[in-house]
C-alpha cells in the first residue's frame, strides 16, 4: 500500500468552504481519490462529509479553518493520508493519544513533570513520521467524542480539543487512576465505537504473570519457584527448600517493599527490608516470629514469595538486567535495549530509584563472578529470554501490550531467570538526550502506532 505525507494549510472561509478540501493533484492520482464527489473525511473518531478538489503543482492539503479547528489541527501539521475506496473514506492521521496520570498547567514549560522531555521527543518523532500526538489525563476525558488534550504547536504546549485518537498508549502510573470507572468505561467504549487501539492497557501484577507463564514448558525454565504468599505454611515450605527467599508486593514497583529472608546457621532467620534510606536488617529466633512481624504488611498488600537466586555480582553488589521489548512497524516483538543494573552498596535491589547504577551488559558480565566459558553468549541468551517472555505475555494474558520492561537475572552458573515484567516502563527524564536525537524506543512507539492504525 502506498503512503503519503501532506502538510496542512489552514485557510479562511472566504477562500474555501468547510465541506471542500484542496489536495495536491499527484496525491489524488496516486490514491485514485475521486474528485468533486462526496467522501467521508476521517481523523481519529472525527468524521465529516467533504469533496476533494485536485490542485496542480501542489503537494499539500488546504482546509477551511472551522473544519481544522473542529479536528484540533493547525497549519503546518504534517500528516499521512490513506484513501479507502471500499468505504469512500479519506483518512488523515494517525492521531496518537498518550493517557498520562497528571498535568501541571501552572508550569507551561514542563506541564508533565518528569516525563515532559519524553513527551517532547514523542512530538518530534511524530512530526518526522507524519503523525500527530496529544497528551491527556483522566480528568480531560470530556465525553466519548472529544478529548481535551495537550499538543505542542508553534513552539509551546497548548490545550485544545481533539477527536478520540486512533491509538492510545496508556501511560497511567497509578492503578487507582487506571481502575477508575470513568477510565475503564472510556477505554471499553472507544475500542468498540471507533475501533481505537489501546496498548499497555493494564498494569501487570507478579502473581498474574508467573501463574500465566508457568504452564508453558518453553517459559517455565525461566521462572524461579514463585507463589502468592497466603499463610505461614507456604512461608515455612519455601524456607525449608531454599536458604533465601524474597517477598515482593504483587503490585509493587521501583523495588519498594521487597523483603529478603535468609536462614541463618543458628536456625534463626534474618529479614532484610528495602527502604528509601537503605537496607534495614532484623534477626528473628524463629520463622513464626518473622511471619508475625509481617502480618501488618500483609493486611494491606498481597505478597509473592519467590525462590532466592544466587545472582552474579560485581564486588558483592547484585547485578540484574532490564530489557526493553517493543513491537515494531510490523507488529513483531523486538529488543530495543538491554542494560545491566548494579545494586548500590546500601541496597540488595538494583532499581535506579534505590541508588542502583547502569552499565552495559558486556561490562557487567566481564566484571562479574561468572565462569569465563559462560560469558560470551550471555547477551544472546538474555535477548532470547526477553523475546520468549514478551511473546508469552501476549499469548497467555488477555490484554494488549506494545512495550514491556522485562527484568532478568543471571545466576552464578550462567542460567537466565525472570524476575518480573513491567507494563509501564519508566519514561522519566533521567536519560540526557544528545543533540535532540530521537531515541529508538520513542521512534518504535510511533512506528507501532502507525502499524495499528493502518498508516
Amino acid at each position: 500500500m502506498s503512503k503519503s505525507k501532506v502538510t496542512l494549510q489552514v485557510v479562511s472561509s472566504g477562500i474555501l468552504r468547510e465541506e471542500v478540501l484542496m489536495l495536491g493533484e499527484a496525491i489524488v492520482k496516486q490514491w485514485k481519490i475521486p474528485d468533486n464527489q462526496p467522501l467521508t473525511l476521517r481523523f481519529g473518531s472525527f468524521k465529516h462529509r467533504v469533496s476533494v478538489v485536485p490542485i496542480p503543482r501542489f503537494d499539500g492539503l488546504r482546509m477551511n479553518h472551522v473544519l481544522a479547528r473542529s479536528m484540533g489541527l493547525l497549519s503546518g501539521h504534517s500528516l499521512r493520508i490513506v484513501y479507502k475506496p471500499s468505504s469512500q473514506t479519506l483518512c488523515l492521521g494517525p492521531l496518537i493519544g498518550v493517557l498520562i496520570s497528571r498535568d501541571r498547567p501552572d508550569t507551561p514549560d514542563k506541564p508533565f513533570g518528569q516525563i515532559t522531555m519524553f513527551c517532547k521527543e514523542l512530538v518530534d518523532a511524530c512530526r518526522s513520521q507524519g503523525a500527530l500526538v496529544c497528551f491527556f489525563t483522566p480528568e480531560q476525558i470530556q465525553d466519548l467524542h472529544i478529548v481535551q488534550a495537550w499538543v505542542f504547536a508553534n513552539g509551546s504546549w497548548q490545550k485544545t480539543n481533539t477527536p478520540v485518537p486512533d491509538v492510545i498508549n496508556n501511560r497511567l502510573t497509578s492503578r487507582k487512576l487506571e481502575n477508575k470507572p470513568s477510565v475503564q468505561h472510556f477505554m471499553k467504549e472507544v475500542k468498540s465505537r471507533y475501533q481505537s487501539h489501546i496498548f499497555n492497557e493494564k498494569f501487570l501484577d507478579k502473581t498474574e504473570v508467573f501463574d500465566a507463564l508457568q504452564h508453558d514448558a518453553e517459559l517455565a525454565r525461566y521462572l524461579p519457584e514463585s507463589h502468592l504468599l497466603r499463610n505461614f505454611t507456604m512461608l515455612k515450605s519455601m524456607c525449608s527448600r531454599y536458604n533465601t527467599v524474597f517477598l515482593k508486593p504483587a503490585r509493587g514497583s521501583l523495588g519498594k517493599g521487597i523483603v529478603r529472608i535468609t536462614r541463618m546457621q543458628d536456625s534463626g532467620y534474618q529479614a532484610m527490608y528495602s527502604t528509601i534510606n537503605g537496607t534495614k536488617r532484623q534477626q528473628y529466633t524463629s520463622l513464626l516470629k518473622l511471619f508475625s512481624s509481617l502480618s501488618s504488611k500483609m493486611k494491606n498488600n498481597r505478597y509473592q514469595i519467590q525462590q532466592g537466586l544466587t545472582l552474579i555480582d560485581h564486588g558483592k553488589r547484585p547485578v540484574d538486567f532490564r530489557a526493553l521489548v517493543q513491537k515494531n512497524a510490523t507488529g513483531k516483538w523486538t529488543i530495543t535495549s538491554i542494560v545491566a543494573r548494579i545494586a548500590s552498596t546500601q541496597h540488595f535491589v538494583s532499581n535506579l530509584a534505590r541508588g542502583g547504577s547502569l552499565s552495559t551488559v558486556k561490562e557487567a558480565v566481564n566484571k562479574a563472578n561468572l565462569p569465563s566459558n559462560t560469558r560470551s553468549d550471555v547477551h544472546v541468551r538474555l535477548k532470547k529470554a526477553a523475546l520468549d517472555i514478551a511473546r508469552g505475555v501476549d499469548t497467555h494474558i488477555p490484554a494488549h501490550f506494545g512495550e514491556l520492561g522485562i527484568d532478568l537475572a543471571v545466576d552464578s552458573s550462567g542460567r537466565v531467570w525472570l524476575l518480573e515484567v513491567n507494563s509501564k516502563p519508566s519514561k522519566n527524564d533521567n536519560t540526557p538526550l544528545n543533540d535532540n536525537k530521537i531515541r529508538p524506543s520513542v521512534r518504535k512507539i510511533v512506528e507501532y502506532s502507525r502499524f495499528l492504525s493502518g498508516f
